[in-house]
């Protein structure tokens, strides 16, 4: 029988938790579900009002991994939802906006993604994000140089940029702005990294090709668009080792010289959000967000 908790006055079940997902590091589907209580704090703020999509992955990262944008059958009816413009129509999906909802979503085992724009606001961009992806042997050590390039660009135009690891391989740049519609900060990203590409031509590819890639880092302005969505601020990757998207300071970039420096488990992440708290914490402040650059 699966067994059921309550989570803030919600019935929540809560399955298989002996279960292993990542066999590398022997970390089960009930450490998972402690973190995610846990880290709830900071997380949650870079949820609500959100789409959220989930990239659920039930049997481990090694099992099948699959995206999950509709509302899945099965949904409490106390889990918020919200209608999505698609290009092929209006969807409905899952907005976490509380403890029980988080819960009962990462009892689906799941990365959480999220779009760069408000369920209430959809035509407007409140979210600036660049995604750096190194090609070997290119690291996230080399993903810090153009990060660090594009912080002072960024800085240029009045908008303050956030560093966080992308729980892979690379690199993550957030910003919070307004007055921009996903298309006007798709130009805009993509204007700087054609920028950053012509300043570092031996390191930085603003292409999506694939056979260009290796040795370089590839800014990935893309996800800026309004479809698309990026790994939420702390989510779990699926992975083989239970890496977690997290929150970086400058000075940690500026002094990365190995990809194991910014390599976090969940356990980790809890002692860095005692140390300093939610290091993201900028982009939730709408005092802070800047006017959105014409490209």
């Amino acid at each position: 029988m699966t067994p059921v908790t309550e989570v803030e006055g919600r019935r929540v079940s809560l399955s298989n938790l002996e279960k292993v997902l990542y066999p590398e590091t022997g970390f089960t589907k009930g450490e998972l579900l402690h973190y995610y209580a846990n880290a709830a704090g900071v997380l949650l703020p870079h949820l609500r009002d959100r789409a959220v999509s989930l990239l659920r992955y039930p049997d481990g990262p090694d099992g099948q991994v699959f995206f999950t944008k509709n509302v899945p059958p099965g949904t409490p009816d106390w889990v918020t939802t919200a209608e999505v413009p698609r290009s092929a129509g209006a969807a409905r999906m899952v907005v976490i906006q509380d403890l029980p909802s988080l819960m009962w979503a990462a009892n689906l085992v799941a990365e959480f993604h999220t779009h760069q724009w408000l369920v209430h606001k959809p035509d407007e961009a409140d979210r600036l994000v660049f995604d750096l992806d190194p090609g070997a042997p290119a690291t996230v050590v080399h993903c810090c140089e153009v990060a660090l390039w594009l912080r002072e660009r960024l800085a240029a135009d009045g908008i303050e940029a956030y560093p966080k690891t992308a729980g892979s391989k690379g690199l993550h740049l957030l910003a919070s702005v307004r007055g921009g519609s996903s298309a006007e900060a798709s130009d805009y990203a993509k204007a700087l990294a054609v920028e950053v590409e012509r300043a570092m031509p031996g390191l930085v590819l603003h292409r999506m090709t694939r056979s260009l890639r290796p040795g370089k880092v590839f800014v990935d302005w893309s996800q800026n668009a309004a479809r698309k969505t990026t790994a939420a601020p702390y989510t779990v990757r699926a992975r083989s080792a239970p890496t977690v998207s997290t929150p970086v300071t400058w000075e940690e970039v500026e002094r990365c010289r190995d990809p194991a420096e910014l390599t976090f488990l969940p356990g980790d992440v809890a002692a860095r959000v005692e140390r300093y708290g939610d290091l993201l914490a900028g982009l939730l402040d709408p005092e802070r967000a800047a006017r959105l650059p014409r490209s």
